[in-house]
């Protein structure tokens, strides 16, 4: 129960691992090693590190290793593995909001290490870029247009309200507010690079689930896609990966060469014709944006049913933020309970029924 050892214990009776003892290596140490490995236009751990409110840095952690711990642990971030990315309630082979935002991290930091640049902050906002999302996929963004000034847009509602109690470093927050290409470009190498993985990953992904639950085939994919990007999705990312690196090491700006980039962009076409506006996934939609609407408008009328810390001035604000929060599972269970909604008219997802 307590491991091996005297004055020093172990996890193994057995361990024979070792290193030689030495001091442990501090954050400047490690800001200092940034300077080394990384590209001049890199955005460096060591003077940057502001944040909303003032903290004092910490001894071990740089300021983005930071940013990115927080974020995994928080719950935003883990209410993501019930959230729909293209289909509601997806089986155990299909994509959840959380899994997409692990793949955009892992395409995101191959391109940051090819081109030189800090992977760390592409890692955290790549992690955090999605959780400003609702329940239901980007329907809830349709829902929730509706309350707020100006819009929802995912992107904003995360680093503004979502992920604002971990008081990220504002290079962290600008990545994660600006990552949608309809957004402003984001300050910083990393943050466009999370743009272009965040594409590339759930054209890819996207696709491969839709070949799995019978939606479409690769046969049907365009011509250009697979002569230039292959079927799979593997073949995919490693094409227009490679592209971002190879462009962007050659141009010296973010970007990836037009033939590559017609063929993700007839790619990303295809998925919508064929995926996210087929006839099924607008059904599911439209009943998202019913289901949200009424949450939202039920919590108004009952302001004392929401939680506390969602009780503000701004009511409208607060009821969004809560029902925003919620997991698709949560959300619907919440529609039947609260609003009578009958379980045969929610979505149940690809596999599981209409």
């Amino acid at each position: 129960m307590h491991g091996h050892g005297n004055d020093l214990i172990s996890a193994h009776s057995t361990s024979q691992a070792r290193v030689t003892a030495r001091g442990a290596r501090r954050r400047e140490a490690r800001e200092a090693l940034e300077r080394l490995q990384f590209v001049s236009e890199a955005t460096f751990a060591e003077g940057a590190g502001e944040r909303p409110r003032a903290e004092e840095p910490d001894p071990l952690r740089t300021c983005f290793e930071r940013d990115r711990d927080r974020i995994v642990h928080s719950t935003a971030f883990r209410r993501l593995a019930g959230k729909t990315q293209v289909v509601v309630y997806p089986t155990d082979h299909q994509r959840t909001r959380l899994t997409h935002a692990l793949e955009v991290a892992q395409a995101a930091v191959a391109m940051a290490r090819g081109i030189g640049v800090n992977v760390t902050l592409a890692d955290a906002i790549a992690l955090g870029h999605d959780c400003g999302h609702g329940p239901g996929g980007h329907a809830s963004e349709d829902a929730f247009d509706q309350f707020i000034d100006g819009g929802y847009d995912h992107g904003p509602w995360g680093a503004d309200v979502v992920l604002a109690e971990l008081n990220l470093t504002v290079q962290t927050l600008d990545g994660i507010r600006n990552h949608s290409w309809s957004r402003p470009a984001p300050a910083t190498v990393e943050g466009e690079i999370v743009s272009w993985a965040d594409r590339i990953a759930y054209c890819a992904h996207d696709l491969e689930d839709a070949v799995h639950a019978g939606i479409v085939e690769v046969s049907e994919l365009p011509e250009i896609v697979r002569e230039v990007a292959g079927t799979s999705r593997r073949q995919q990312l490693a094409t227009f990966i490679n592209a971002v690196i190879d462009a962007t090491s050659l141009h010296g700006c973010v970007g990836m060469d037009a033939t590559t980039a017609e063929a993700l962009g007839e790619l990303r076409r295809f998925n919508y014709e064929r995926i996210y506006t087929r006839p099924e996934s607008l059904a599911q939609s439209h009943t998202v944006v019913r289901v949200l609407t009424d949450l939202v408008g039920y919590y108004l009328d009952n302001p004392d049913a929401l939680p506390g810390e969602y009780l503000h001035d701004d009511l409208v604000r607060g009821a969004v933020a809560y029902v925003g929060g919620m997991t698709d599972r949560f959300a619907f269970e919440q529609a039947k309970i609260l609003l009578g909604w009958d379980p045969k008219r929610l979505p149940r997802g690809i596999g599981r029924g209409a």
